[in-house]
């Protein structure tokens, strides 16, 4: 199987509701699918959500990186596999999303090939997964309804954006804790919408109230180590690192610090699944879990979040997949199952995902 063209479409969807975090709104879904196609006209799929607020990528940025990389890939076999993540990885620094798309849609053409579900090649064998769902930042009202609904269609884990006025979280969340049965969870992700401080300030006050949040998630600026620890030091709620770690270096050196509980692993962030594995196995060595979190996403890039989730399944415990079910409808087709908050992978050779 040798790769004979390499192009890229946009893939558009509309959201149920605008998505709101501390750092942007979007209204509608915007990705980039890349399409690998091969000598014998089997397909592989990628895709990447550019978010400029994170990773400084844009669509234009992307698809102009991915026709950089291109070339190079084209007229090499699939079986040459390591050779083409690493001509991925090092013909252009940077650009993650547009790597992870090119990746997953190797990883897609690699299991085809060897006529396996991606999680199976990787060595999983889970494959059914429970999602939390993001509550987007509004009024506290609104808030409150959109948690009552997410409870009402099955979900026991709701992700609260937060990240503006630590007082005004404060009162967010002790209204949505009042609302939502005492079995259902919260995770509380700030997007660096904080202080140390006031982070500190804000869970001491719940905390006093009987709110343990499973975890706070990126409570502070992505390069503020010292600032995490403190939390950390301070307060009986976990604290789990996102934006803080792109590279298998970032992670090291927050582990090796001691400042966080837990990791958020984005294959748009780590450049793709062979950085994500990685990463899940170098979290593993410390003894810390993991989440497999993603962007706002279609179901390509959430598929094979899901795969990896199999692959490492002992050290990635959280599960942070929700984008697919925040979409009103979608142009793929999708032998997984993709059921509010449960999904479950296919016994279907690749990703299980086509356009």
């Amino acid at each position: 199987m040798k790769i004979v063209s390499i192009h890229t479409q946009r893939f558009t969807a509309p959201l149920k509701r605008p998505f709101v975090t501390s750092l942007r709104r979007v209204d509608a879904l915007e990705d980039l699918v890349v399409i690998i196609e091969c000598d014998d006209g089997t397909l592989g799929y990628g895709e990447g959500a550019p978010t400029p607020q994170i990773t400084g990528e844009t669509l234009g940025s992307m698809h102009a990186a991915i026709d950089f990389i291109a070339p190079h890939l084209i007229g090499r076999d699939i079986d040459d596999f390591e050779t083409l993540l690493h001509i991925v990885h090092t013909t252009i620094v940077k650009n993650s999303t547009a790597k992870s798309a090119l990746e997953i849609a190797l990883y897609d053409l690699h299991s085809k090939q060897r006529q396996q579900p991606l999680y199976q090649m990787l060595g999983g064998s889970k494959t059914a997964f429970t999602t939390d769902i993001t509550i987007s930042m509004n009024e506290t009202e609104k808030m409150v309804a959109d948690s009552l609904h997410a409870v009402s269609s099955g979900y026991n884990t709701l992700k609260i954006k937060i990240g503006q006025s630590w007082e005004k979280d404060a009162r967010r969340i002790e209204a949505i804790a009042q609302a939502v049965p005492p079995s259902v969870t919260l995770r509380l992700d700030a997007n660096q919408g904080w202080s140390a401080a006031e982070c500190v300030k804000l869970l001491e006050r719940i905390e006093q109230q009987g709110i343990i949040a499973e975890f706070i998630e990126q409570p502070v600026a992505a390069d503020d180590i010292e600032g995490l620890a403190y939390i950390k030091a301070h307060v009986q709620t976990p604290v789990l690192a996102d934006e803080s770690v792109f590279s298998l270096k970032d992670a090291q050196r927050l582990l090796e610090a001691n400042a966080v509980d837990y990791i958020n692993i984005k294959l748009a962030k780590t450049g793709g699944i062979s950085q994500a594995l990685a990463l899940a196995d170098l979290c593993a060595g410390y003894n810390t879990k993991c989440m497999i979190g993603c962007m706002l996403e279609g179901p390509i890039s959430v598929a094979a979040g899901v795969h990896v989730a199999s692959a490492r399944a002992d050290t990635v415990t959280i599960i942070d997949l929700d984008a697919v079910s925040l979409l009103a409808s979608h142009p793929a087709k999708t032998e997984i199952t993709f059921d509010e908050s449960r999904i479950v992978l296919a016994d279907v050779p690749g990703l299980g995902i086509t356009l």
